[in-house]
């Protein structure tokens, strides 16, 4: 507990305990279809990454099978994931991306 001063006394206030939120990574997943420079645009758009990081990431995807694009709460990673498949929809590609939880 710390005190405070106020005009009127003193008060006494508990300091809660701040707990981060559990985090998720967003994957993208390899398919045969979607171009690398889309991915890449994908990336450096939705995710920031730097030019550089964005084709390291890409390549990951595409000799992995898979890519952390970025971790997030589960909210913001819920969002980035409609954003990015609603658009690579629009553009006719079947570019797939989906949650993990992030382990301890």
């Amino acid at each position: 507990m710390t005190k405070r001063q106020s005009g009127t006394g003193t008060e006494l206030k508990e300091r809660q305990e701040v707990t981060r939120p559990p985090m998720y990574r967003v994957l993208l997943l390899n398919d045969d279809y979607t171009p690398m420079d889309f991915v890449v645009y994908v990336l450096v758009r939705y995710f920031r990454r730097s030019e550089q990081d964005a084709r390291r990431v890409m390549l990951a995807v595409h000799h992995q099978g898979r890519g952390v694009a970025g971790v997030y709460t589960r909210e913001i990673a819920e969002t980035k994931v409609s954003q990015v498949t609603g658009l690579a929809r629009e553009e006719g590609y079947p570019l797939e991306l989906t949650l993990e939880p992030e382990s301890p």
